[in-house]
């Protein structure tokens, strides 16, 4: 029986999945919110579809498997909004549901780790609208769902060697900040391991081995084009978008031993510095 995930919001880390599912044979219907955006899916091997727009209704009932990348807003899950319903009468059809979330659930702890079983205080309000979403989905009986909390993602495209080409980066220094980070190949392989694996209930955070200070990573870039390193900037008199400087309110370790002992997984990029190397081999950082 041919198997065919239904993936609401087919974006980065949806369409890094698919370039290991396609090859197996999978059907995949990825939603987008424009025509255009939906030309550029069909041309992947992707059947797309506009959403919110056309009449996704028809298609659910379609669907072995489901991915939610769509981010929620003040106003909640933009999925479960438009089609909870006919999700939830069907719940008990779907092998796998994942719902892509971040790790910004867990909120600040001043650098130190959390896991999978750490309380979820957000202190952002995107962090909070998440915390909401992963319940809203988990309310639903029956729905073999699995929650991935991500880290900072990054790969081709989204690596910051063209900031640092350009002279635009910069090094923010605040005191004992620490990010983790997770490389879009990483995210694909897990997901794809839960899939051939699912434990309905399960929560993973997607993860590398080496939480590490933003500015190191862009020091280490420049270090590997052998350009001088960016100027530091002081956190408190740093001229940042307030979206910026939103990431800096967290600070926290995340221990990515469950994604290893339940899914087998062995990091392609297990820190930032294999990630970078690739991207600048490849040179699409």
């Amino acid at each position: 029986m041919t198997k065919t995930l239904l993936s609401f919001g087919h974006g980065y880390s949806a369409k890094a999945l698919t370039t290991l599912l396609l090859p197996q044979g999978w059907q995949i219907i990825g939603t987008t919110r424009s025509a255009e955006k939906a030309d550029v899916l069909a041309r992947t091997g992707i059947t797309p579809m506009v959403f919110p727009g056309e009449d996704m209704r028809a298609v659910i009932p379609s669907a072995t498997h489901l991915l939610i990348s769509a981010g929620p807003d003040a106003d909640g899950d933009p999925v479960l909004r438009a089609l909870g319903d006919v999700i939830a009468a069907g719940a008990t059809r779907f092998e796998w549901v994942g719902y892509l979330s971040t790790t910004g659930v867990y909120g600040d702890h001043q650098g130190g780790w959390v896991d999978e079983t750490t309380a979820l205080t957000p202190s952002t309000r995107r962090g909070q609208w998440r915390k909401e979403a992963e319940s809203a989905w988990a309310a639903i009986p029956g729905l073999p769902l699995h929650i991935f909390r991500l880290a900072g993602i990054y790969g081709p495209g989204r690596g910051p060697f063209a900031k640092v080409r350009s002279g635009t980066a910069r090094r923010i220094i605040k005191k004992d900040q620490v990010f983790s980070r997770i490389h879009v190949e990483d995210i694909a392989q897990i997901v794809a391991a839960s899939v051939t694996q699912p434990n309905p209930g399960a929560i993973y955070n997607l993860c590398d081995d080496d939480p590490a200070p933003p500015q190191d990573v862009i020091g280490h870039a420049a270090d590997l084009l052998g350009l001088p390193l960016p100027p530091a900037e002081d956190f408190e008199t740093a001229d940042m978008t307030p979206m910026a400087r939103s990431f800096y309110a967290e600070s926290k370790r995340v221990r990515n031993d469950r994604i290893k002992g339940e899914l087998g997984i062995t990091l392609r990029y297990p820190t930032y510095k294999e990630g970078l190397a690739a991207l600048l081999a490849d040179d699409l950082g």
